[in-house]
């Protein structure tokens, strides 16, 4: 089956996602430990509400702020966010090559503050996948809700079954295969190739 487009996640595909290494700089910030920061945050659904476009992106740093007990500044979130992101630069170089064979385009479950700093946090993401960089927000849901995919592959101009997607959480990919989509659960960048090659991708 011929594949037109290859939608990837972004943090544990495109870059190593470090989350203690976020908490412990936000734990510096604040008089809360690095568990109870990602107890308020994380653990409470709060993350979710942005990820899911229910909040803006004001109101999600003001409430950021609130539940670490101290104001927080744009610049203080996203020091905390870049830390804890390591480009992984073979899977950025295969988004390169694939790109000479297929669409490409990046979804990932984040709000839109991270969209608004994204070329400060992660400068490759626009210069690979341009006016296909989709940040979950956008869609008023996030995965591994199958209306996202359903939404994307409108948004890319592809049918489901010629859109192959991939993400470290086997629910986000099985969330895609439920919306029509080529699914595969990224371990890594190894497993992902031979994969593409079934597709006639390399």
């Amino acid at each position: 089956m011929t594949i037109a487009a290859v939608v990837f996640d972004m943090d544990g595909v495109l870059c190593r996602y470090r989350i203690d290494k976020r908490l412990a700089h936000l734990a510096t910030l604040c008089a809360k430990s690095a568990e109870e920061i990602h107890a308020a945050i994380w653990g409470s659904g709060f993350e979710h509400l942005s990820d899911s476009g229910q909040i803006t992106a004001e109101a999600y740093l003001a409430g950021f702020g609130e539940r670490m007990g101290v104001p927080l500044t744009r610049a203080q979130w996203l020091e905390a966010r870049r830390l804890a992101m390591a480009p992984d630069l073979a899977m950025l170089d295969l988004v390169r090559a694939l790109a000479r064979r297929a669409r490409v385009a990046l979804l990932t479950n984040n709000g839109a503050l991270l969209e608004q700093v994204i070329d400060e946090a992660f400068p490759e993401v626009r210069p690979l996948f341009g006016a296909h960089s989709y940040f979950a927000w956008q869609f008023r849901t996030a995965k591994p809700d199958p209306a996202i995919f359903r939404a994307l592959c409108q948004r890319l101009g592809t049918p489901p079954e010629e859109t192959f997607f991939l993400d470290d959480e086997p629910e986000n990919a099985e969330g895609a295969r439920a919306a029509g989509l080529i699914g595969h659960h990224f371990t890594g960048i190894q497993a992902l190739r031979g994969e593409l090659a079934q597709h006639g991708l390399p």
